[in-house]
């Protein structure tokens, strides 16, 4: 029984330990210019369901990584933006494009970044 709990707590305690690698984006996006998901997304059920259908165009396909499958998703006014990072250009583009068939490509606005090449 100790053994468990005990096996929690070091998982617990080497997550802490970890250092998010997003933290300088999450910094940008906690300042006054910045809009952030809850302030540009509005609540409109045509943009809601804009959201989702990019969502799950972004969850079908199992190539894309987890940053990919995690990106920021906002629609206001039938325009999506997309915001976060990914890990590469390639990924980035193939984002953009799966918004594209959704939303149309002249209501895309792609704030993807590459994220760094994670050190061991």
């Amino acid at each position: 029984m100790k053994r468990p709990i005990l096996l929690l707590i070091l998982a617990a305690a080497l997550a802490a330990a970890q250092a998010p690698d997003n933290s300088k984006v999450n910094q940008r996006d906690r300042e006054d210019a910045s809009l952030t998901a809850g302030q540009q997304q509005k609540m409109s059920k045509a943009d809601t369901e804009l959201v989702r259908k990019v969502r799950k165009a972004l969850l079908a396909d199992k190539t894309l990584s987890i940053y990919a499958h995690n990106v920021k998703i906002m629609a206001q006014d039938g325009r999506v933006t997309l915001r976060g990072p990914v890990r590469s250009e390639a990924e980035r583009d193939e984002i953009e494009q799966k918004a594209a068939v959704v939303a149309g490509k002249d209501h895309i606005i792609n704030q993807l970044e590459i994220a760094p090449e994670k050190s061991n």
